[in-house]
């Protein structure tokens, strides 16, 4: 029933985008196909992807310290998620804030929001400089899913 009602939809796109790996590369197609206007599925899509962002700068590294504390499984995964940061921080290395932009920007597996604020935080990226890099890589890669969905309805309809 909620997923009939424009609140329900406007809700799932919302809570999809804020998913690590989902992110808004699911919600916008999520939304597309669920006929949401497409003005509302790009901004409702956009803020849910940003939502999780300055938390994850500001309080990811006491999290892993936590975590490793608690079992040798947790530091495992702990370690695996800052390796898969680290391998794909090298453009952010290399261009600073416009390389975390195109991190963001660009949708492909293990790039986003997500990996985009993992990344900006174990590089000490401050936040006052990374976070309108990652908003402007959320607008590119929300833009970039929107006309890729438009693009993959027309196709099917």
């Amino acid at each position: 029933m909620l997923e009939n009602s424009l609140f329900g939809k406007l809700l799932i796109t919302f809570l999809i985008s804020t998913v690590p790996v989902i992110e808004l590369r699911g919600a916008i197609p999520f939304a597309v196909a669920h006929g949401l206007p497409l003005q509302w599925a790009y901004v409702v899509a956009v803020l849910g992807n940003l939502l999780p962002v300055p938390f994850i700068m500001l309080f990811v590294r006491k999290v892993f310290e936590v975590l490793r504390s608690h079992s040798e499984r947790l530091d495992a995964w702990v370690s695996s998620m800052e390796n898969r940061a680290i391998r794909k921080s090298a453009v952010v290395k290399k261009f600073s804030t416009f390389g975390l932009f195109l991190l963001v920007a660009i949708p492909l597996p293990g790039t986003g929001a997500w990996t985009g604020a993992l990344v900006a935080a174990l590089l000490d990226m401050r936040i006052r400089r990374a976070f309108p890099a990652i908003i402007a890589g959320v607008l590119t890669a929300g833009m970039i899913m929107l006309l890729a969905s438009l693009g993959v309805g027309s196709i099917i309809a």
